[in-house]
């Protein structure tokens, strides 16, 4: 940087004649349930899929290490997916 450069951030600045908009909490707090219910589902999937790949590794051993590899990686997701965020 050259010396004596100095950054100038006007639009932090606040402007007094702009109303700040109002935020509807309400709306937040149904996006918010909604984003919560999509990753609940995809944890699900993820169990069902994993549950699907441990049926196949049985059912074709000649690609059974195919199958659990997969198994573990979807039982994983499962698992990162279904942590319940707590307030």
């Amino acid at each position: 940087m050259a010396e004596g450069h100095r950054h100038h951030h006007f639009h932090h600045q606040k402007d007094p004649a702009v109303p700040e908009p109002e935020v509807d909490y309400r709306k937040k707090e149904k996006h918010h349930k909604h984003l919560q219910q999509l990753g609940e589902l995809g944890a699900v999937t993820a169990g069902a899929f994993a549950l699907h790949e441990k049926h196949q590794a049985k059912k074709h051993p000649e690609h059974a290490h195919r199958h659990k590899i997969e198994e573990e990686i979807a039982a994983a997701v499962a698992v990162g997916g279904g942590r319940v965020r707590l307030p």
